[in-house]
């Protein structure tokens, strides 16, 4: 006796379709599972006896056999109970259905016979709406999930006799559908806002222009300036996300089980993710016997915060060069790699020293470090990580007139404004050469957009003589120049868009030349 369900398999942030086929035989009474499953997998075994019995089907004393194909994949996780099960019911006569060839099947079983949530099921549905199938059988909570894809007919069950139900057609589920725009329109409602930053108008700046150009930045100021408010308050600028970024980015959060239980079904807004100083380099960058997305991945689209930069593991640190670089994190396998997607902004923070004062004058605190300390402490960075921040900004201490002030400047909405129009015109720029941004261009798009008239030129020259910039500062510079240029709306870059991309760059000097 034989019976087949489809399924999937979650592989990095994509699914591959799986075949559930069962055979049932005389003989020893045994359930064997082939086909690569994973231990979560195996002990489908007794999840899916027990259901079948509890809902009222037998499950006699037979030799039954599950194979997993195609078998030169590793499966992993607890999602193909539901199809197992369903598999054996057709096999064993219990289920008389076509519908099983229409839909895939996923979920995971109680042993009363009702299902949990899963794991990584926007890329399931995504991948079942590429394979052209009917629909999607799935748990009722991953219902509104997977209902983001409209042109799927999403059928949430509760249990496992619900699924037969509806699949025999003793029943009517009507498929799960969802409101994308209104759950894009709740990205207005943020709780935080730049307004509520007093003070530090030039770092404001700096920020306008990290997140109109994709720049990376650097803040180097004392404790309690306010270096991670102003971080936090970076996704109010950026522009909004588009359907495609949204989707993207909810996939890397579905297969890392952010996504289960939550209230929102797609991530609208730009993700900001600030790990601890004590991270791991697989914690950060993604990995396991079974590669997860790690932080790097997690901030897809949206900011990296690294707060206390110097106090990160140098090891850890130095992974991140190529996802700085690529934009992709590849994880290499025995068997198989996996790539992740990675294109963030990265914003860190540090003191310019140990004790956190030094070169700033304020009331009660002087700094204590010797010049060996300060060295040692700024030593903890590499000169290729520095070279992957185009922007490096002096975060003062707050004076107490602008603390006691009411707030003044500008809402996170006017900014983001400017912003939008400064990646209009970059979309517009780069359209034919697949990149979205200033920070993405490589030697020869910088020769092409950012030709600079004898007068800019001088300047720079001058610029770079004077405070000992690095020949890599040059690109950078023209980089942010180019995205001052723009949030002007200027065609040409001019000597006062240098001048303030220079100025980005004073601290090289001033702590690592």
């Amino acid at each position: 006796m034989f019976g087949k369900t489809i399924s999937y398999a979650v592989l990095g942030i994509n699914a591959k379709q799986i075949s559930v086929e069962a055979d049932i035989k005389g003989g020893l009474s045994k359930f064997t599972i082939v086909g690569l499953p994973s231990n979560s997998v195996k002990e489908s075994r007794d999840r899916v006896s027990a259901a079948i019995k509890n809902c009222g089907f037998q499950f006699r004393s037979l030799n039954y056999t599950v194979n997993l194909a195609p078998a030169d994949i590793r499966k992993e996780g607890v999602a193909l109970d539901l199809p197992i099960a369903l598999s054996i019911l057709s096999a064993s006569n219990q289920l008389y259905s076509d519908n099983l060839k229409k839909y895939a099947i996923i979920g995971e079983l109680s042993l009363d016979g009702n299902l949990n949530p899963i794991k990584g099921i926007l890329p399931i549905a995504v991948s079942a709406w590429k394979d052209k199938l009917d629909g999607l059988i799935l748990p009722y909570e991953n219902a509104e999930e997977a209902a983001v894809i409209e042109e799927l007919n999403v059928i949430p069950v509760t249990s496992l006799n619900e699924a037969v139900n509806f699949l025999e057609s003793k029943i009517v589920i009507d498929p799960f559908k969802i409101d994308c725009n209104s759950i894009f329109s709740q990205f207005e409602n943020s709780l935080i806002d730049m307004l509520d930053v007093k003070g530090q108008y030039q770092v404001k700046r700096a920020m306008e222009v990290a997140a109109a150009g994709g720049h990376n930045l650097l803040m180097i100021g004392p404790p309690g300036s306010g270096k991670t408010m102003l971080a936090k308050r970076f996704p109010t600028i950026f522009p909004a996300m588009t359907l495609e970024e949204s989707l993207e980015t909810t996939k890397i959060h579905s297969v890392s089980g952010l996504t289960s239980g939550n209230k929102e079904s797609l991530v609208t807004q730009r993700p900001f993710r600030s790990p601890h100083h004590t991270i791991s380099d697989v914690a950060l960058i993604g990995g396991g016997s079974f590669p997860k997305p790690g932080e790097v991945s997690l901030s897809h689209n949206g900011v990296l915060f690294l707060d206390e930069l110097p106090e990160f593991k140098k090891s850890v640190l130095e992974v991140l060069r190529q996802p700085l670089e690529d934009g992709i994190v590849t994880i290499s396998r025995a068997t198989q790699s996996f790539t992740f997607p990675a294109q963030f902004m990265m914003v860190a923070s540090m003191n310019p020293c140990p004790c956190g004062y030094y070169g700033n004058s304020i009331e009660g605190h002087s700094c204590s470090c010797s010049m060996s300390q300060i060295q040692h402490y700024l030593s903890r960075i590499s000169g290729p990580l520095l070279d992957r921040m185009d922007i490096h900004i002096e975060v003062p201490a707050v004076k107490f007139d602008d603390l006691s002030a009411a707030p003044k400047g500008e809402k996170s909405t006017m900014i983001r404004e400017r912003v939008n129009n400064s990646r209009r015109i970059q979309l517009e720029r780069f359209k034919k050469d697949n990149i979205f941004s200033n920070s993405q261009m490589n030697p020869k798009q910088i020769r092409k957009f950012c030709s600079l008239d004898s007068t800019s030129n001088e300047l720079l020259k001058r610029a770079m003589e004077k405070m000992g910039l690095s020949a890599r500062a040059y690109d950078r510079i023209l980089k942010v120049s180019r995205t001052i240029a723009d949030l002007e709306n200027c065609e040409k870059i001019l000597p006062q868009h240098i001048s303030e991309a220079v100025q980005y760059r004073s601290l090289d000097r001033k702590f690592w030349e």
